[in-house]
């Protein structure tokens, strides 16, 4: 997976104004779900939030792991996070799959 010049630009300037707390990633999931449960937007468009959070932390893969499986195991966990069925622990605790080569 090839990130875009944009995506890489982005995710960079998000980081030097340190808009990656997890105040600003709660806000955002609390956004989405009321402006869907309001219906000012569907659920495609939520999906494509997700894809743009997923894509920017992509940037960022390991190198132990290949970037369309980490952003696939990313995505999943933003899938929980944003219907808020399931409690996903600490970060620390994050097993994305280490034996998927680059």
């Amino acid at each position: 997976m090839q990130m875009t010049v944009e995506q890489r630009k982005l995710h960079f300037d998000l980081t030097h104004v340190g808009l990656r707390a997890q105040a600003t990633a709660a806000g955002l999931v609390q956004l989405c779900k009321e402006l869907e449960r309001a219906g000012v937007i569907d659920a495609e468009a939520v999906g494509r939030v997700k894809a743009a959070i997923a894509d920017d932390i992509a940037v960022t893969a390991p190198r132990s792991v290949r970037p369309e499986v980490y952003r696939q195991d990313v995505m999943r966990r933003l899938d929980s996070i944003f219907s808020g069925e399931k409690k996903l622990g600490a970060a620390e605790g994050l097993a994305f799959d280490t034996n998927a080569q680059a």
